[in-house]
């Protein structure tokens, strides 16, 4: 069975902020260069991730846990439940992360429902300086239910 539905994005996007331990100083300086943008927007992210942010910044951002304790699991979690706009994360593609499993489901889950992902900083500022950024956006999610 196939079940269409679209989702609406509003002006105000909800935004997943998660970096990698070698990558969190280069998601901090990112998010403070695009401050005057982020600060219209709610934000969360992962547990230590957002405690820096928040810290380096003063924006408030809501806390899941640590990723290795199961944070990109409950990301996931809010993206299916289209409570996560889009994502992004700074992930380190040269060290082995021991939740390497929950990392690759948060990214199936992000594909699967076809929220905009960035994973380096130049996608993330193509992300944010789109002319879909303060507008309403409708995205469209299709689920497929499997058998095996």
């Amino acid at each position: 069975m196939i079940d269409i539905y679209s989702v609406k994005m509003g002006k105000q996007k909800h935004i997943a902020l998660i970096a990698h331990d070698n990558k969190k100083q280069e998601l901090i300086e990112w998010v403070k260069n695009n401050y005057s943008i982020l600060c219209n927007h709610f934000l969360c992210g992962t547990g230590t991730t957002s405690k820096l942010i928040s810290e380096a910044t003063n924006l408030p951002i809501k806390a899941y846990k640590s990723g290795p304790l199961g944070g990109d699991q409950q990301i996931g979690a809010a993206i299916s439940e289209g409570k996560i706009d889009f994502m992004i994360f700074f992930w380190d593609p040269l060290t082995t992360q021991p939740h390497d499993p929950d990392v690759k489901a948060l990214l199936r889950i992000a594909v699967l429902y076809d929220i905009p992902a960035a994973m380096n900083e130049s996608t993330a500022d193509f992300l944010l300086t789109s002319q879909f950024m303060d507008k309403d956006y409708e995205r469209v999610v299709v689920e497929q239910e499997y058998h095996t």
